[in-house]
């Protein structure tokens, strides 16, 4: 049995689940009778909750779904198998240290909280991010569209996929609308270029990883008489590496 006096000066280890099953049973049972301690062990849970939620964040949507869908893929760790280790949870010398212990405690819980907060407000910043991009390619989709000097002219993939290309002369502009397009390797990319009398001037990239989408070309469409799509190491080439995958003319 534990003195009553040393009884009393186990509610920081109680509050942190510090204590062994048979000493967390006794304390339970000195609660009862013990409107103090029992007092203190709620302020302690109390203080250990508000550490936690000062630094947490609502996590961003489909965060959960990310992470189910990931754990398939997480290898399992083999148990620790290790000497168990006692701690006394009596005596001068814990008393002592329990201030310590309860203080890593709530700081290793506030730390943990505050990793995992910032990891999911840099998702969320990525996808609003890709939120707003996507957003400001389909208004200058719609711009292009609406512009009375619009061209659109479609071409087609071996393999697979097609795009249209719309083209406006008046606003300089040019997009490239594509779907089903073959997936790449992850170190490979299609590229867009502009043709002009036989030189292929580099456009941009299409994203990596998607096969359907819509992609702004750099530059304008002047003195261009088609755009080609070549597929580049990726980062993309200087100069098509190889023969175009796809040609969409800009005039009939």
């Amino acid at each position: 049995m534990t003195d009553s006096a040393d009884l009393h000066t186990l509610t920081g280890a109680y509050a942190l689940d510090a204590l062994s099953p048979a000493e967390a049973d006794e304390f339970t049972r000195h609660l009862a009778e013990c409107p103090a301690c029992a007092q203190e062990v709620r302020e302690l849970r109390e203080t250990a909750t508000r550490l936690a939620f000062a630094v947490a964040q609502v996590p961003p949507p489909g965060l959960r779904e990310r992470v189910m869908w990931a754990l398939p893929e997480v290898r399992q760790l083999p148990p620790l198998v290790a000497e168990p280790v006692v701690v006394p949870l009596r005596g001068p010398r814990w008393r002592q240290r329990l201030p310590e212990l309860a203080a890593a405690a709530c700081l290793a819980l506030a730390v943990g909280t505050g990793v995992w907060a910032v990891q999911a407000q840099q998702d969320a910043d990525r996808a609003r991010d890709g939120s707003v991009q996507a957003e400001q390619r389909a208004s200058d989709l719609e711009t292009l569209m609406a512009a009375p000097d619009a061209t659109l002219r479609t071409g087609s993939m071996q393999g697979g996929g097609g795009a249209t290309v719309v083209a406006s002369q008046r606003l300089g502009r040019a997009a490239f609308v594509y779907h089903d397009l073959p997936p790449l390797a992850a170190s490979r990319v299609y590229q867009l270029w502009y043709s002009q009398n036989g030189s292929m001037v580099p456009a941009g990239l299409v994203a990596p990883g998607r096969t359907d989408g819509t992609q702004i070309l750099a530059g304008g469409p002047s003195g261009s008489d088609a755009v080609g799509v070549t597929v580049e190491p990726a980062g993309g080439s200087r100069t098509p590496s190889g023969p175009p995958v796809m040609v969409v003319p800009l005039a009939s």
